[in-house]
């Protein structure tokens, strides 16, 4: 694929802290992708976001919907998002991007922001909406910006749909690689790093699969019981960062070191958290089959070529956490409603489907599930430019 349409390294007048924004290319006039707070985030990191980004747009593609994918973007802050200074940083931020967030970077929440925060630092910035570039591209805006404001509103559980839906992603590609290979639920054992937004509701949604959840790791460490954690207890007993109050935890619930679910005596890892977890001086610590990419490029390429070597398959960040990106859009331009049970039956279909497609193709080409999900998007580009354009 050719190199980003448009990187942008920003330094603030203020800390000295640096941002970054990475088009990576536009359909439409208009490119989609999160904004990002981390310490130690780079350019090379955001462009790697940006190039998933028109990946997942590509292959929720679909020529009867009304969504119509987007091109691929990405935005990154290099700050601890629990820094005193880190919301006046992003509003400093999201004020330079200002005229990119207006004409064509519609963006959002990814690891450290969450939805609410970017919201009020973009109002604060002096911008309509983090997506208000794609506004143009509706055939009734009013009706499209109420439709999404009334499904944000929508809680299960006491818990946001907006945050739900991403797990529920997350938790269906790891059931269809499961029922594929005809592993029961029952008794399937699963670790997951991260206890935030993704990864907390993919554990719910795997739990109430039937599956067990044997560890869940925070900044903290990690939380280990082989008889199966209480995630609804976990969930309630962490605060907006993901860390569990450990407080609650049951007798029989470990306490170990943060690392410890890499090599957790489960079946299925979903590193939800950070990106770059596994990598060739720890991969030979996984003892699962299946990894599921709930965050952002958390396998490096070398170890995944050492983890198929031995057996171990990787489902793909690109299809596997792409639920919450595509569940805007399909609600935006009208394929769903503003109604939770709509959504996650949407969701559902829609990745199973799309897991389907990926480990077919990987089938047949006698490659990784990241290679077919490559391929398919190669297949799914010419297409979308053809009939809607592109600038890259």
């Amino acid at each position: 694929m050719a190199a980003p349409l448009m990187s942008l390294v920003w330094t603030d007048h203020v800390t000295g802290r640096q941002g970054f924004l990475v088009v990576d290319r536009l359909v439409r006039g208009v490119a989609s992708g999160g904004l990002r707070m981390r310490p130690g985030c780079t350019l090379e990191e955001v462009t790697g976001l940006a190039r998933g980004m028109t990946m997942k747009e590509a292959l929720h593609y679909d020529p009867a919907g009304r969504y119509v994918p987007l091109g691929g973007a990405k935005g990154g802050i290099d700050c601890d998002p629990q820094d005193p200074g880190a919301y006046a940083l992003l509003v400093r931020y999201l004020r330079a991007m200002r005229p990119h967030v207006e004409n064509f970077w519609t963006t959002g929440e990814d690891l450290g922001l969450t939805q609410d925060l970017v919201d009020r630092a973009a109002a604060e910035a002096g911008l309509v909406s983090s997506i208000q570039a794609v506004y143009p591209l509706l055939d009734d805006e009013a009706a499209a910006r109420r439709r999404l404001a009334d499904a944000f509103a929508i809680e299960v559980d006491g818990i946001g749909l907006d945050e739900l839906v991403g797990g529920c992603g997350v938790a269906e590609s790891a059931l269809a690689a499961l029922d594929r290979a005809g592993v029961p639920h029952p008794g399937t054992r699963v670790a997951v790093q991260g206890l935030g937004t993704m990864g907390g509701a993919t554990a719910r949604f795997l739990a109430r699969a039937g599956l067990s959840v044997v560890a869940v790791a925070d900044v903290k460490g990690t939380i280990a019981n082989p008889s199966g954690l209480d995630v609804e207890a976990l969930l309630r007993a962490r605060d907006a960062y993901g860390t569990v109050d450990r407080s609650v935890l049951r007798p029989g619930d470990l306490e170990l070191p943060g690392d410890a679910w890499l090599s957790a005596d489960a079946e299925v890892l979903v590193p939800a958290a950070v990106s770059y977890a596994v990598d060739s001086g720890n991969e030979h610590l996984v003892t699962a089959r299946w990894i599921v990419e709930a965050a952002n490029m958390p396998v490096l390429p070398e170890a995944e070529e050492r983890l198929a070597a031995r057996g171990v398959t990787v489902l793909p960040d690109v299809v596997v956490n792409s639920g919450t990106n595509a569940w805007w859009w399909w609600t935006l331009f009208g394929d769903i409603g503003a109604d939770a049970d709509e959504a996650f039956a949407h969701t559902r279909r829609s990745m199973r489907a799309l897991v389907e497609l990926m480990l077919d193709r990987a089938e047949s080409d006698g490659t990784t599930p990241r290679a077919a999900a490559h391929a398919l998007v190669a297949d799914r580009l010419p297409v979308i430019a053809q009939r809607f354009g592109w600038y890259r």
